[in-house]
C-alpha cells in the first residue's frame, strides 16, 4: 500500500498544472510548489481501506480553506471516479470536517473519491452564513476545475452534508447566486445527486436561521429556490428533531416530486438532530442511514455490488 500511495502522490505532483490563484477567490488550481508543501505538511493516511490527501482549495486574504480527499484502495491514475463532497454541520457557526470522516472513508472503500471541505464559519472566521455558501460553491468548482488531475469524473459529483452542511450541499444545487469574488461562473456548482442529513432546508420566516438571514432568505433558502434541475435527493430526518420539522421535510419532498424530481425521504421515529453521526457505542443509525445512502447511489449507478459496511466497521 505504501508503494502505491507514493506512486499516487508522485502522479499528483507531476500532473498538477500551473495556475494563478485569485487573491480574494478560489485557488482553482494548485501549483507544483504548493503541492510539495501540502504533501510535506498534510496528514495523509495510508491504510488497506483508503489513502487521504489534504489540499488547499481556496484562499481568501490570509485564510486558507482545506479539503481532505479520501481515495479508494484500488485507485488507478488516469481513471475518473464518482465523487462525494461532504459539508459539516454547526449552524454556520462552527464544526469540523472530522464529522463525516467515517462516512467518507466508508464510501472511499466502496470505490468513490470522497472530499471533506472546510468552509468559513462565524466562530473561526467572523463571517456570515452567506460566506459559507460562497465557499461551498467554490469547493464544487475546485473539484470540477481540477477533475482530471484529481481523478474525478466532473459529471458524477454528489454533494452531502448534515444540518447547516446539508443546507450548503442543497445550496450548491439550487441557489443561483451567492458566488464568491473570483469564482469562474462558467463552472457549474450543481451536483448530480444529494445526500442530506437533517438539512437546514427552509430559511424563510418560519424556518431555521431566519433571524440571521432576514429578508435575504429568498436568495439563501433551498426551499425557495427549487427548480426542475434539482438532482435526485435522499433526505434523512428524525421525527424528534427540534430544528427541522417533519412538515418541512415533507413539503420539500412534495415540491421536488411536483417538479418531476426524485426525493427519497426517510424518517426516524423519536430521533433527535444529529442522530445519524457515527458513534462507537451505538452505530445503529449511522449504519442504517449509510446503507440507505449506499442503496441510493447504487440505484443511480454510482456504486456496484453489495454494501460492505460491516467489513469496513470491523476494520476500523
Amino acid at each position: 500500500m505504501r508503494f502505491y500511495s507514493c506512486l499516487f502522490f508522485i502522479f499528483l505532483f507531476l500532473c498538477l498544472p500551473p495556475a494563478h490563484a485569485h487573491p480574494h477567490g478560489a485557488a482553482y488550481e494548485v501549483t507544483r510548489q504548493e503541492t510539495l508543501s501540502h504533501l510535506a505538511s498534510s496528514q495523509h493516511v495510508s491504510s488497506p481501506q483508503v489513502t487521504s490527501l489534504e489540499l488547499v482549495y481556496k484562499k481568501v486574504d490570509s485564510t486558507e480553506l482545506h479539503m481532505v480527499l479520501d481515495y479508494p484502495p484500488n485507485y488507478q491514475p488516469g481513471q475518473s471516479y464518482a465523487t462525494i463532497v461532504f459539508f459539516f454541520g454547526g449552524g454556520w457557526n462552527g464544526g469540523s470536517i472530522a464529522q463525516f470522516e467515517s462516512h467518507a472513508r466508508y464510501f472511499a472503500s466502496r470505490g468513490l473519491i470522497c472530499a471533506r471541505a472546510d468552509y468559513r464559519v462565524k466562530n473561526r472566521h467572523r463571517t456570515t452564513p452567506f460566506k459559507s455558501v460562497e465557499d461551498a460553491k467554490s469547493a464544487m468548482r475546485y473539484l470540477r476545475k481540477n477533475a482530471e488531475v484529481l481523478g474525478i469524473d466532473p459529471g458524477r459529483i454528489i454533494a452531502s452534508g448534515g444540518s447547516a452542511g446539508g443546507h450548503l450541499a442543497a445550496a450548491t444545487a439550487t441557489i443561483p447566486g451567492l458566488d464568491g469574488p473570483g469564482d469562474d461562473l462558467s463552472i457549474s456548482t450543481v451536483p448530480q445527486a444529494l445526500i442530506l442529513f437533517n438539512p437546514v432546508i427552509d430559511n424563510g420566516p418560519k424556518g431555521y436561521g431566519y433571524e440571521r438571514i432576514g429578508e435575504r432568505y429568498p436568495e439563501f433558502s433551498p426551499m425557495h429556490n427549487l427548480n426542475t434541475i434539482a438532482p435526485p435527493t435522499i433526505f434523512f430526518l428524525g421525527t424528534a428533531d427540534k430544528l427541522i420539522p417533519v412538515s418541512t421535510a415533507k413539503e420539500y419532498q412534495k415540491k421536488m416530486e411536483s417538479r418531476g424530481q426524485r426525493c427519497d425521504l426517510h424518517l426516524y421515529e423519536g430521533q433527535p438532530h444529529g442522530f445519524f453521526n457515527y458513534k462507537e457505542i451505538d452505530s445503529t443509525y449511522f449504519k442504517d442511514t449509510v446503507l440507505k445512502a449506499d442503496a441510493f447511489l447504487q440505484s443511480l449507478g454510482y456504486l456496484q455490488g453489495p454494501a460492505t459496511l460491516d467489513q469496513f466497521l470491523a476494520g476500523k
